[in-house]
Protein backbone atom coordinates (compact mmCIF):
# COMPACT_ATOMS: atom_id res chain seq x y z
CA UNK A 1 0.00 0.00 0.00
CA UNK A 2 1.30 3.45 -0.91
CA UNK A 3 0.62 6.53 0.90
CA UNK A 4 0.11 10.00 -1.59
CA UNK A 5 1.28 13.09 -0.36
CA UNK A 6 0.94 16.27 -2.49
CA UNK A 7 2.90 19.37 -2.06
CA UNK A 8 2.70 22.44 -3.77
CA UNK A 9 6.10 24.18 -4.67
CA UNK A 10 8.26 25.27 -7.87
CA UNK A 11 9.58 21.99 -9.75
CA UNK A 12 9.72 20.39 -12.16
CA UNK A 13 6.85 18.29 -13.08
CA UNK A 14 6.66 15.10 -14.82
CA UNK A 15 3.93 13.33 -16.31
CA UNK A 16 3.56 9.79 -17.44
CA UNK A 17 0.38 9.78 -19.90
CA UNK A 18 -1.44 11.40 -22.97
CA UNK A 19 -1.50 15.18 -22.41
CA UNK A 20 -4.49 16.60 -24.60
CA UNK A 21 -2.55 19.46 -27.17
CA UNK A 22 -2.68 22.49 -25.55
CA UNK A 23 -2.89 21.53 -21.93
CA UNK A 24 0.61 22.70 -20.93
CA UNK A 25 0.07 26.04 -22.36
CA UNK A 26 -2.42 26.76 -19.42
CA UNK A 27 -0.37 26.10 -16.74
CA UNK A 28 -0.11 28.64 -13.59
CA UNK A 29 2.70 29.48 -11.92
CA UNK A 30 2.88 26.98 -9.15
CA UNK A 31 3.85 23.47 -9.95
CA UNK A 32 1.79 20.46 -7.97
CA UNK A 33 4.11 17.46 -7.64
CA UNK A 34 3.34 14.18 -6.02
CA UNK A 35 5.30 12.03 -3.62
CA UNK A 36 4.91 8.50 -2.75
CA UNK A 37 6.07 7.17 0.59
CA UNK A 38 5.62 3.23 0.57
CA UNK A 39 3.47 2.39 4.01
CA UNK A 40 5.52 0.85 7.00
CA UNK A 41 8.58 2.51 5.88
CA UNK A 42 9.41 6.24 7.77
CA UNK A 43 9.23 9.39 5.50
CA UNK A 44 11.44 10.33 2.77
CA UNK A 45 14.79 11.31 3.24
CA UNK A 46 14.24 14.06 0.79
CA UNK A 47 11.57 15.81 2.71
CA UNK A 48 13.61 15.35 5.50
CA UNK A 49 16.21 17.17 3.91
CA UNK A 50 13.48 20.26 2.26
CA UNK A 51 12.59 20.58 6.07
CA UNK A 52 16.45 20.86 7.70
CA UNK A 53 16.83 23.70 4.22
CA UNK A 54 13.33 25.29 5.19
CA UNK A 55 14.74 25.45 9.16
CA UNK A 56 18.14 26.80 7.85
CA UNK A 57 16.22 29.58 5.33
CA UNK A 58 14.36 30.61 8.34
CA UNK A 59 17.65 31.22 10.46
CA UNK A 60 18.93 32.89 7.67
CA UNK A 61 15.76 35.00 7.58
CA UNK A 62 15.54 36.27 11.03
CA UNK A 63 19.15 36.59 11.41
CA UNK A 64 19.09 39.40 8.72
CA UNK A 65 16.90 41.62 10.35
CA UNK A 66 18.16 45.20 11.38
CA UNK A 67 16.66 44.66 14.77
CA UNK A 68 17.22 41.76 16.76
CA UNK A 69 13.70 42.86 18.93
CA UNK A 70 11.56 41.21 16.27
CA UNK A 71 13.99 38.01 16.32
CA UNK A 72 11.39 35.43 18.43
CA UNK A 73 8.49 36.50 17.08
CA UNK A 74 10.51 36.26 13.41
CA UNK A 75 11.53 32.46 14.50
CA UNK A 76 8.09 31.92 15.45
CA UNK A 77 6.38 33.17 12.16
CA UNK A 78 8.95 31.05 10.17
CA UNK A 79 8.26 28.04 12.33
CA UNK A 80 4.47 28.41 11.70
CA UNK A 81 5.72 29.14 8.15
CA UNK A 82 7.76 25.61 7.86
CA UNK A 83 4.92 23.78 9.88
CA UNK A 84 2.69 25.04 7.51
CA UNK A 85 4.04 23.18 4.84
CA UNK A 86 3.72 19.67 6.25
CA UNK A 87 1.26 17.83 4.70
CA UNK A 88 -1.58 16.74 6.57
CA UNK A 89 -1.56 12.48 7.07
CA UNK A 90 1.94 12.26 6.79
CA UNK A 91 4.68 10.75 8.51
CA UNK A 92 5.57 14.05 9.76
CA UNK A 93 2.45 14.77 11.54
CA UNK A 94 4.15 15.35 15.01
CA UNK A 95 7.16 17.33 13.53
CA UNK A 96 4.25 19.50 12.10
CA UNK A 97 2.14 19.86 15.66
CA UNK A 98 5.89 20.16 17.49
CA UNK A 99 6.69 23.29 15.44
CA UNK A 100 3.17 24.74 15.21
CA UNK A 101 3.46 24.40 19.85
CA UNK A 102 6.83 25.92 19.60
CA UNK A 103 5.81 28.59 16.95
CA UNK A 104 2.46 29.57 18.97
CA UNK A 105 4.40 29.95 22.45
CA UNK A 106 7.13 31.61 20.96
CA UNK A 107 4.00 34.17 19.21
CA UNK A 108 2.58 34.53 22.82
CA UNK A 109 5.69 35.19 24.66
CA UNK A 110 6.76 37.92 21.87
CA UNK A 111 3.43 39.40 22.75
CA UNK A 112 3.51 39.51 26.44
CA UNK A 113 6.94 40.96 26.22
CA UNK A 114 6.12 43.78 23.27
CA UNK A 115 7.73 46.82 23.09
CA UNK A 116 4.91 49.58 23.14
CA UNK A 117 7.43 51.88 21.36
CA UNK A 118 8.58 50.23 18.41
CA UNK A 119 5.13 49.24 15.87
CA UNK A 120 4.53 45.62 15.11
CA UNK A 121 5.68 45.04 11.36
CA UNK A 122 6.05 42.80 8.48
CA UNK A 123 9.73 41.95 8.00
CA UNK A 124 11.68 40.84 4.37
CA UNK A 125 15.12 39.70 4.12
CA UNK A 126 17.82 42.91 3.38
CA UNK A 127 17.87 43.25 -0.31
CA UNK A 128 15.11 40.81 -1.35
CA UNK A 129 11.61 42.26 -0.63
CA UNK A 130 10.28 39.41 -2.26
CA UNK A 131 10.28 37.03 0.79
CA UNK A 132 8.61 38.61 3.05
CA UNK A 133 6.70 37.66 6.75
CA UNK A 134 3.46 36.50 6.54
CA UNK A 135 2.35 38.56 9.25
CA UNK A 136 3.37 41.69 11.44
CA UNK A 137 6.16 41.00 14.09
CA UNK A 138 6.28 42.37 17.40
CA UNK A 139 8.86 43.48 18.79
CA UNK A 140 10.32 42.31 22.51
CA UNK A 141 11.20 45.40 24.71
CA UNK A 142 14.80 45.88 25.20
CA UNK A 143 14.97 45.42 28.97
CA UNK A 144 13.24 42.21 28.56
CA UNK A 145 15.19 40.61 25.66
CA UNK A 146 17.86 38.80 27.67
CA UNK A 147 15.01 36.66 29.18
CA UNK A 148 12.73 36.67 26.78
CA UNK A 149 15.39 34.84 24.69
CA UNK A 150 16.68 32.49 27.24
CA UNK A 151 12.87 31.52 27.34
CA UNK A 152 12.65 31.49 23.54
CA UNK A 153 15.73 28.87 23.68
CA UNK A 154 14.11 26.48 26.48
CA UNK A 155 10.87 26.33 24.12
CA UNK A 156 13.38 25.00 21.70
CA UNK A 157 14.70 22.88 23.40
CA UNK A 158 11.32 21.64 24.26
CA UNK A 159 10.49 21.15 20.88
CA UNK A 160 13.91 19.20 20.27
CA UNK A 161 13.37 16.79 23.31
CA UNK A 162 9.53 16.15 22.04
CA UNK A 163 11.57 14.80 18.70
CA UNK A 164 13.65 12.94 19.85
CA UNK A 165 11.82 11.09 22.19
CA UNK A 166 9.40 10.29 20.44
CA UNK A 167 11.32 8.78 17.65
CA UNK A 168 13.26 5.88 19.98
CA UNK A 169 12.46 2.96 19.02
CA UNK A 170 12.42 3.55 15.11
CA UNK A 171 16.48 3.80 13.18
CA UNK A 172 14.70 5.33 10.48
CA UNK A 173 12.57 7.91 12.13
CA UNK A 174 15.24 9.10 15.14
CA UNK A 175 17.90 9.28 12.31
CA UNK A 176 15.44 11.78 11.08
CA UNK A 177 13.93 13.30 13.79
CA UNK A 178 17.65 14.18 15.19
CA UNK A 179 18.19 15.82 11.27
CA UNK A 180 15.05 17.85 12.30
CA UNK A 181 15.86 18.60 16.28
CA UNK A 182 19.93 19.50 15.15
CA UNK A 183 18.55 22.55 12.63
CA UNK A 184 15.81 23.68 15.49
CA UNK A 185 19.57 23.70 17.76
CA UNK A 186 20.94 25.61 14.97
CA UNK A 187 18.54 28.93 15.60
CA UNK A 188 18.82 29.08 19.02
CA UNK A 189 22.55 30.72 18.43
CA UNK A 190 20.14 34.36 17.10
CA UNK A 191 18.24 34.01 20.55
CA UNK A 192 21.13 33.95 22.22
CA UNK A 193 22.96 37.73 20.83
Amino acid sequence: MLKRVQVVGVALAVSIGIVPAGAWSQSTVGVLYTVIVPAGDFGSANFTRQLVSSLATAKAFCGGLDKSAYRVDCLSERLQVVSDGIPEGTDYDEVRQVLEAASAEMALLARDNRDPDLPRAPASRQGDSSERSTRPLSPVASGAQAEVGERAIAILEQAQTQLLRSAEGSNGRSLQYAQIAQAIDSTKVLLRS
